[in-house]
């Protein structure tokens, strides 16, 4: 997969599956594999569930996706206030 074919996305990591392997999910709900490269196998080990990753997807292929950076920490939750 080039660099400039890519699909960046943001998600969430909800689930950790191995040393290299997390499940993903995308904002609009659907669920990806994430895959680390051995090269960041130091950044990938810091990585938990709640946090927030960039990924590279192939535009063939939207079930997987290269890991290629984590965002500023763990993600958010933005609640509703009910009246």
């Amino acid at each position: 997969m080039s660099g400039r074919d890519a699909i960046q996305l943001e998600g969430i990591i909800v689930e950790v599956l191995s040393q290299r392997l997390f499940r993903v999910e995308l904002s609009n709900g659907h669920r990806m594999l994430g895959f680390g490269r051995r090269r960041d196998r130091e950044q990938n080990a810091g990585l938990r569930e709640g946090d927030t990753v960039k990924l590279d997807v192939s535009p063939f292929d939207f079930s997987a996706g290269r890991i290629r950076g984590a965002g500023e920490g763990p993600a958010k939750e933005t609640g509703s206030i009910g009246f």
